[in-house]
């Protein structure tokens, strides 16, 4: 299939997305509206993306001293997406919304990321402005967060520095008040910050009339002293210029500057960055700090944060996921053009016949299949996620606390899951075009490289698996591991009457089991560092098991009598089901066995042994 009937098959026929419009938000919407946004979005990314991803590789921002410079391509693609709505398509009529869906809003921003997740589209604003629409002030709201939803102004999110890296406990950012009525500011109670931001990605460039920086730092306590560990973290506001209540810009540059421009292997279209905060090369009123604005409460920043860090952890799994399916559309397309060698007879090959196109060999398939198997289950499970943010949102109280637990569980997966399996779908797709994969003649080479960065960004890998293992396993007593298990059930019990999915059916629940087991011995002790040890394969081996049951629930939607898509398709999702039920799920085994046995080598080894 195509992106956009599998984007329909799993939407319509497997999720029953248009059964949200029998809810008061979306009732204005139906599969008329849907599909506009679609239209519009797909016509987009065909003309503004995907034509310059190569460009935008080649072409890297660079800094002339003054300002970053970007291709005119960025611009014209950045503008074109703030014009079609996408930046505020969640928000309510009131703030230039369209009340649309997050399931939907996800779907459409899938074509944005598979022409070119390099150029980018408006992941750090949206969440930069919905952080604010949860945890700013009225006059944050309309100042700062509307702006953004309208593209005048961007977003970003600085929490790195680059003595800490991803060990906010450490930052040393410093906010100090602003003046002894510092708190009277109607945008917020006005601090000077002073400090450095590393990887902050479009921290500098003119797409926008103006960027707005959410930056955490501490404030020192009466003795001076910033306080130890994550709880003395707030949150801030920071402007590149300074705007009046109206949202105006004031013609004043704040204390922010760009120290330099981080080169990176992949999206190097996107501008990344390292900026310095309050150290005098744009003093505000004579002095030197950067002028922020306090969001929420004092030493409540990380809280706050972690508003905008789960969503970009869904929109980084979304952006795995469409550069695999990416190089997977690349790779199929030359498998069905590229002759090269002969079939293999009774009597071996025959060089007297003609060549066959390298998609007739059966290890071409193999790995075809796999990447199929990869991307379009990720892109499945990230569309599930969406499903139950909407649910969390507009569902009845039970659903809704529901789908905030089971969202608690999967957003590690739906983050890690495609980050590494969407990345060898990529390293499939060079291996297909052979010696052209390697080259620069094929797009396959930058699909890699872009999505060599996910494993990292937004978390790392050993970071969402020690979140997964160490805390959201746990949560309420394991509540969410509990629903988990209860849709993994509902699932089983669906396919084990379907003669083709019940073994899929058995083994999925042996496989749940396991994880289960698993779950319990790797806490045996109750000691943290034995149960951690093993955390990414644990994660890896739970990811799998859920990727499992993803692929098992879209088998029944695709055998369901009134399913839309053509036979073609059927038989496509019900090879991939078995290619990752026979050769995927298999796995886990190997992973859970050093988490079950608590196995210490990794921890345990002598540093002089390496």
């Amino acid at each position: 299939m195509n992106l956009r009937s599998t984007l329909d098959f799993l939407l319509y026929d497997w999720l029953q997305a248009e059964s949200l419009n029998q809810r008061p938000r979306f009732s204005d919407h139906s599969r008329e509206t849907f599909d506009a946004v679609f239209d519009t979005c797909e016509r987009i990314a065909r003309e503004k993306y995907a034509p310059f991803n190569r460009l935008v590789d080649t072409q890297e921002p660079h800094f002339d001293g003054e300002k970053v410079i970007l291709p005119q391509a960025t611009h014209d693609a950045q503008k074109a997406y703030a014009e079609s709505g996408m930046l505020s398509a969640a928000q309510d009529y009131d703030m230039g919304g369209m009340q649309l869906a997050y399931t939907v809003e996800a779907a459409a921003n899938a074509f944005f990321a598979m022409a070119s997740v390099s150029i980018g589209s408006g992941m750090l604003t949206t969440g930069n402005a919905n952080l604010l629409m949860v945890h700013g002030n009225e006059l944050q709201k309309e100042v700062f967060a509307k702006n953004e939803f309208s593209g005048r102004f961007s977003g970003t999110m600085c929490l790195s520095e680059p003595q800490a890296g991803s060990s906010l406990s450490d930052v040393t950012t410093r906010a100090v008040p602003d003046g002894a009525d510092f708190e009277a500011e109607p945008l917020g109670a006005r601090y000077r910050l002073k400090g450095n931001k590393m990887w902050i990605s479009s921290g500098e460039h003119e797409l926008t009339d103006n960027i707005i920086h959410l930056v955490l730092a501490k404030i020192p306590g009466p003795d001076g002293k910033l306080i130890a560990g994550t709880r003395g973290i707030s949150l801030f506001i920071v402007p590149k210029k300074l705007v009046d209540t109206n949202g105006e810009l004031t013609g004043v540059r704040n204390d922010v500057a760009l120290a330099g421009l981080n080169h990176k292997l992949g999206w190097r279209g996107t501008t990344n960055t390292l900026l310095n905060f309050g150290e005098g090369k744009y003093p505000v009123d004579g002095q030197h700090g950067a002028v922020g604005y306090l969001v929420g409460k004092p030493h409540e920043g990380l809280r706050c944060m972690f508003h905008m860090m789960n969503e970009a952890r869904i929109g980084v799994g979304m952006a795995a996921t469409m550069l695999g399916m990416a190089g997977y559309h690349a790779s199929l397309d030359y498998a069905k053009n590229r002759p090269q060698g002969r079939p293999i007879g009774p009597g071996g090959k025959d060089a007297a016949q003609a060549q066959i196109r390298i998609i007739e060999h059966a290890d071409v398939r193999r790995m075809l299949l796999a990447q199929k198997s990869y991307c379009e289950g990720a892109l499945a499970l990230e569309l599930y996620c969406a499903r139950l943010v909407d649910e969390q949102h507009t569902g009845d109280p039970s659903a809704a606390d529901d789908a905030r637990m089971l969202l608690e569980v999967l957003t590690p997966i739906a983050k890690s899951w495609p980050s590494e399996w969407c990345l060898e779908a990529n390293s499939l797709a060079i291996q297909v075009h052979g010696g052209y994969g390697y080259t620069r003649d094929f797009p396959v080479e930058q699909y890699w490289r872009d999505n060599r960065l996910n494993m990292i960004h937004e978390g790392t890998h050993g970071i969402q698996a020690m979140d997964l293992l160490g805390r959201k396993v746990l949560m309420e007593g394991g509540r969410g591991l509990a629903l988990l298990a209860a849709r993994i059930q509902a699932t089983m019990d669906k396919a084990a009457g379907v003669a083709e999915l019940k073994s899929h059916a058995d083994a999925l629940g042996k496989a749940w089991q396991a994880v289960t087991s698993a779950t319990q011995a790797a806490w045996a002790t109750g000691k943290p560092q034995d149960a951690l040890a093993n955390a990414v394969p644990y994660m890896q081996a739970f990811g799998h098991t859920v990727l499992g049951w993803i692929w098992l629930d879209v088998s029944c939607a695709s055998l369901d009598q009134g399913a839309t898509h053509s036979i073609a398709s059927r038989t496509g999702i019900q090879g991939a089901s078995a290619y990752f039920y026979a050769y995927e799920l298999p796995k886990i085994t190997a992973w859970l066995g050093v988490v079950e046995s608590r196995n210490l080598l990794c921890a345990n080894l002598p540093e002089e042994a390496f």
